[in-house]
């Protein structure tokens, strides 16, 4: 791959982006500043018919039909030069058998968010396309704390990413001490934990082999991690990687007793402490694209 070659074009001044919520429902008063935000950056927005419900299920944003429709539109009007989802929460594994796969892998348009969306991260991957693990409106945008991020994320669409380019890195003083291994090189997939491990056994899980497998979670207690890392090792799915890269994991008791459990004896580079995730800081991290890790300098660099 050249270097400086274009993975994720940038998004101009005045792009249009449709915000679809897939999955759970926006808490009250979270709805109403999104439009402006997205202007206030330059950009034109378009909330679709499944952010304002209503929800047929207190987790559920709208219907199935509603929700399944907006992605449709989202990825075929060409309105839209992309599209963010407006929070996670629970619903984007229900739409996954009806989703129009010749659809998807005929747009280029770069899909943003993360949590529950990993597993339409994953539809990407398998069509070959990027897409961008990232805060999202109703769940961090506006939030005390997080304005870096969000800057962060405005930051990136406007300059897109290349080959070479260094996506962060974790300082020596924070290195986490579960880091271990030196160089690893592969696609860099995954996102939530869980959702990750909800695709295992469907036809819908990325191709993990030779792959950098980034984790992270949010309110699952140390046994509910156990058992899901247990898991993946049990599907072989940490054998076949060729790296590990560990976000945060927040909202719940620490699982670092857990992760030092299991990660020393994986034989691939794992980078731990990366700074995405439910928590802050939550940095924009791209998926669907060829990363180099380097564990031992905490590195991640694009290509």
């Amino acid at each position: 791959m050249a270097e400086g070659q274009l993975l994720i074009p940038p998004l101009r001044p005045g792009a249009g982006i449709a915000v679809i919520a897939p999955a759970g429902p926006p808490q009250p008063g979270r709805l109403e500043p999104v439009e402006g935000w997205l202007r206030e950056r330059g950009y034109a927005p378009a909330l679709l018919p499944s952010c304002f419900g209503p929800p047929p299920l207190p987790f559920l944003a709208a219907s199935d039909a509603v929700r399944l429709a907006d992605v449709h539109t989202a990825f075929a009007d060409p309105r839209f030069d992309a599209v963010l989802a407006l929070r996670g929460g629970s619903g984007c594994i229900r739409l996954l058998d009806g989703i129009d796969g010749d659809l998807l892998a005929a747009s280029r348009k770069l899909l943003i968010g993360y949590s529950d969306l990993t597993v339409l991260h994953a539809l990407r991957d398998r069509a070959g396309i990027p897409s961008l693990h990232a805060p999202m409106p109703a769940s961090d945008w506006g939030l005390p704390g997080a304005q870096p991020d969000t800057d962060a994320l405005f930051d990136r669409l406007a300059r897109g990413w290349r080959a070479g380019d260094l996506v962060g890195h974790v300082a020596p003083q924070a290195a986490h001490p579960l880091t271990h291994g030196g160089a690893a090189r592969g696609r860099l997939i995954g996102g939530n934990l869980a959702m990750f491990c909800a695709l295992l056994g469907t036809r819908y899980l990325p191709d993990v082999d030779g792959a950098l497998l980034f984790i992270e979670d949010i309110s699952e207690e140390p046994y509910r991690v156990d058992r899901m890392l247990t898991q993946l090792r049990l599907s072989r799915v940490l054998d076949r990687i060729a790296g590990l890269l560990v976000g945060s994991f927040s909202g719940a008791e620490s699982p670092d007793a857990v992760l030092a459990d299991h990660l020393p004896r994986l034989r691939c580079p794992v980078l731990a402490g990366w700074p995405t995730g439910h928590g802050q800081p939550n940095r924009p991290l791209p998926l669907g694209v060829m990363a180099q890790m380097d564990a031992a300098a905490g590195k991640l660099t694009l290509g």
